[in-house]
């Protein structure tokens, strides 16, 4: 059912190409995963999804064991049939929402109590539990429970967080029991690159189906980023998907491939597409500007998304100007495509051994680009 193949790699650096055979279909690597917190696109069908270009969603366990419960959606059927997307689906173990969004009542080397931040219900979370949550979502891949220190935190604070999550990986991988999911390891570690690559190396030593960079873009710079990639990624199993979390902006994808990386995933497109933000290859248009009032060129010329094909700029700033929720749709829908389109040009260009010319036609790659 599961299969990671590289067809690809790139003579000047780290970034290959390949593809990742999930129960739901094959996914092309490098590749970028849609966020779909609560098992949907926001203002997207699956169908408008797929015509994007994406190939695999991204689901979130913490808000999904919320509402409308793990339970409920395991009697529907699953995450795919549920949610009505048949392709790829990952979700997250939950630990990163957990510490981020919600009230900590009280943090132990066993788990997490805490409060929901949707009514303040008393909720408990442990690599058990999460795996067991995933397990009933049904997605293909699946994540460990980890812990996530903030940046910038005390070594000794960061420190607790690997060991914390070196235990629950351990944990995870022995109570996982569905063989129709592969299994990812998170290595955690701060900025500290001593500990990453202490946390890659006990993760490794457990084993996992797939390796995860987390709690990175989390207000570290994107040279602080790189230092880490660039220091632990090649200690991942070449033969093993390499996924980094919550990342990121186009430069950030580009770089990041260029160090290994395989899979993304990011809330970038959808929301900057709902606050009239959005992504061409040039540079970013903020169609809330008066320039835009009578433009009647697309958002990108030679882009081939359904927004470009049938509208203008000066459309979509009216819509955004009058809350017309068709607005947010069709932005989302531009820039799911710009960042598909994106990661299926840095797929040839691997093939081709020419990654180097992204920057040329990708400008806005180089992080100088301008906003209109």
């Amino acid at each position: 059912m599961f299969g990671f193949t590289l067809s690809a790699t790139d003579t000047r650096s780290e970034a290959r190409c390949g593809q990742l055979t999930t129960p739901h279909g094959v996914v092309d690597t490098p590749a970028f995963m849609a966020v779909g917190t609560r098992g949907a696109i926001r203002g997207l069908t699956p169908r408008q999804l797929r015509e994007t270009g994406t190939q695999i969603m991204l689901g979130n366990t913490y808000h999904l064991q919320v509402r409308p419960g793990a339970d409920c959606v395991a009697q529907l059927g699953g995450l795919h049939r549920f949610s009505g997307w048949s392709g790829p689906i990952l979700t997250d173990s939950g630990g990163y929402q957990v510490f981020s969004l919600s009230r900590i009542n009280k943090i132990t080397d066993a788990g997490v109590e805490f409060q929901s931040h949707f009514d303040g219900a008393r909720m408990y979370l442990d690599a058990a539990t999460s795996i067991a949550i995933q397990e009933q979502l049904g997605a293909d891949l699946i994540m460990a429970f980890d812990q996530c220190a903030p940046l910038p935190s005390p070594r000794s604070e960061i420190v607790r967080a690997v060991e914390r999550t070196v235990r629950w990986a351990e944990e995870c991988r022995r109570v996982h029991q569905r063989p129709d999911q592969w299994l990812f390891g998170i290595v955690q570690g701060g900025l500290d690159l001593d500990l990453r690559a202490d946390c890659a190396r006990r993760l490794l030593e457990i084993g996992f189906d797939g390796y995860a960079m987390g709690g990175l873009s989390v207000g570290e710079t994107h040279e602080e980023m790189i230092e880490v990639l660039t220091h632990v990624t090649p200690t991942l199993p070449a033969d093993r998907p390499r996924y980094l979390m919550g990342v990121g902006t186009p430069k950030d994808l580009v770089e990041s491939v260029r160090r290994g990386i395989d899979l993304f995933d990011c809330v970038l497109p959808t929301r900057n597409g709902r606050n009239a933000h959005v992504f061409t290859a040039q540079g970013s248009l903020k169609l809330r500007n008066q320039q835009h009032r009578l433009a009647e060129e697309p958002l990108e010329a030679g882009c081939d998304c359904y927004t470009c094909a049938h509208f203008s700029r000066a459309y979509l700033r009216h819509l955004f100007i009058t809350g017309e929720m068709l607005g947010p749709t069709l932005a989302s829908i531009h820039n799911l495509r710009f960042f598909q389109r994106l990661m299926g040009r840095i797929r040839d260009l691997i093939r081709s051994g020419g990654l180097e010319r992204i920057s040329a036609e990708f400008p806005v790659v180089a992080g100088t680009a301008e906003q209109e």
